[in-house]
């Protein structure tokens, strides 16, 4: 299915958030998600089904100064 990842168009074969995390090698859990702009806490990546042209947004967290 085709998503866009940050940004960036990406074909996928993931069907739930978690899926697509593991497929981009996204593991922890620090990582901020949202789907169409609607946050996804972490404990509900396994439920969240994605879907055709879905915008996913995984941060994250960045010290420095």
């Amino acid at each position: 299915m085709k998503l866009i990842v940050n940004g960036q168009a990406l074909e996928s074969q993931a069907r739930t958030l978690s899926e697509l995390m593991t497929e981009l090698g996204h593991t922890g859990n620090w990582f901020a998600t949202a789907i169409n702009s609607e946050f996804v806490p972490g404990s509900e990546r396994n439920e969240v089904r994605l879907s055709e042209g879905d915008r996913v947004e995984i941060l994250t967290p960045r010290q420095g100064g």
